[in-house]
């Protein structure tokens, strides 16, 4: 009878025992991450856009758009980049169609027949692959004319002044790859705005990553590189049989081979805005396949970051257990979670308001409740490696 009371006496001890060790851990990451988060919002506060305004009347940029059953959208972006302030003698349009059923191929070619703009569309091989959008860019960097890359996406829109941007910022720093920003269009929902602040936290952190030196986060309908440096660092040698990351893989392997040759565009014109997902199924396709990309990082910079990222964010859920439980007081769990939330508002805010989305701030608040979960889920299921685009299967 007497070993009921011991065993639960070893339980408490063992019980406290954990909590001793575990709660400071909190504190300790919890802090960490908001010293973090400030530093984040320093370093992109130091991004500043040129003021200058070189010649740029002999750089040729190619545009290389992947596609797949885009009828819905193509057309919008084929006819902003006719009504780009680049001179149109100085860029060309690949149209990538990888198998498209739908009146993608006959939009394009009609766009290709009737205006000015240098376009053309180039048929994919039916050939099953594992990274559809790699193939697409490299059979494009093959024949491109260009010195410089300029990659987006079917169902993105882009602002007169996005090339002449690009041109601009390229002939000013020499950049080997520039990085730019994408948001999403109009939002009208509480998920539209939920789900623009979330993107918007992955463009800052990239940006502010570059800017400090350690380029960690990019994105592929906004990226631009050298075809030189493209060729120079091999492509996607190495990493063509991974479903994502035709663009953070290829950032990694150029800013190993020159350090000094990353950059991020901070500019309001070469915001590139895409539409935000409606359903949850679409959204969930996409960030499993974002996230199923940090185990694959042979940097070591990225790798870290992701591990870090996620061990904060779960560090939040833990405490908010303890709370529950009765393992930490009210006033403990309300400080962490003001000290998490906090820096991350005043970032966020910032990053927003260059995004020209201020209503979106309001809505800062739900997402950092949201977040840490939306982390941890997404880091645990990307570990199942079976991903979805445009309707196929990439294991």
């Amino acid at each position: 009878m007497e070993s009921c009371p011991d065993a639960r006496k070893t339980v408490a001890m063992i019980e406290q025992y954990v909590l001793s060790w575990l709660i400071p851990l909190i504190w300790l990451f919890v802090a960490s991450y908001a010293v973090f988060t400030f530093v984040l919002t320093i370093f992109w506060k130091r991004i500043k856009p040129a003021q200058d305004r070189p010649d740029i009347s002999d750089i040729f940029i190619s545009v290389v758009i992947p596609v797949r059953n885009e009828a819905a959208n193509i057309g919008f972006l084929l006819q902003d980049l006719i009504s780009q302030t680049l001179p149109l003698s100085q860029f060309e349009v690949l149209v990538m169609d990888d198998g498209s059923t739908d009146e993608t191929a006959s939009i394009v070619e009609t766009f290709a027949q009737t205006t000015e703009c240098n376009i053309k569309l180039i048929a994919l091989p039916n050939t099953k692959t594992t990274s559809p959008k790699k193939r697409a860019i490299e059979t494009a960097i093959s024949q491109a004319k260009g010195t410089l890359i300029v990659t987006t996406d079917g169902d993105c829109r882009a602002k007169a002044g996005w090339l002449l941007a690009i041109a601009t910022y390229y002939r000013q720093t020499g950049a080997k790859l520039i990085s730019s920003p994408v948001t999403f269009t109009a939002e009208t929902s509480l998920t539209d705005h939920l789900q623009t602040v979330e993107f918007a936290s992955l463009i800052g952190s990239g940006a502010s990553a570059i800017s400090a030196g350690y380029p960690s986060l990019c994105n592929g309908a906004n990226l631009a590189y050298e075809k030189k440096a493209f060729l120079e660092v091999g492509g996607f040698e190495g990493v063509k049989h991974i479903a994502s990351g035709d663009d953070e893989f290829l950032m990694h392997k150029i800013a190993a081979r020159y350090p000094d040759g990353v950059y991020f565009l901070k500019n309001q014109n070469a915001v590139v805005s895409t539409g935000p997902h409606k359903h949850w199924s679409a959204f969930f396709r996409q960030r499993k396949r974002w996230a199923s990309k940090w185990k694959h990082y042979q940097s070591k910079t990225p790798l870290i970051l992701a591990i870090y990222v996620f061990t904060c964010n779960f560090s939040m859920i833990v405490s908010l257990l303890l709370w529950l439980s009765g393992q930490l007081n009210g006033q403990a769990f309300l400080f962490l979670l003001g000290l998490k939330c906090i820096p991350e508002w005043l970032f966020l805010g910032s990053i927003l308001r260059f995004l020209q989305k201020p209503k979106s701030i309001f809505y800062i608040p739900v997402t950092q409740v949201i977040y840490p979960f939306y982390v941890c889920f997404f880091g645990l299921a990307a570990q199942k490696p079976e991903y979805e685009w445009k309707g196929r299967k990439l294991v």
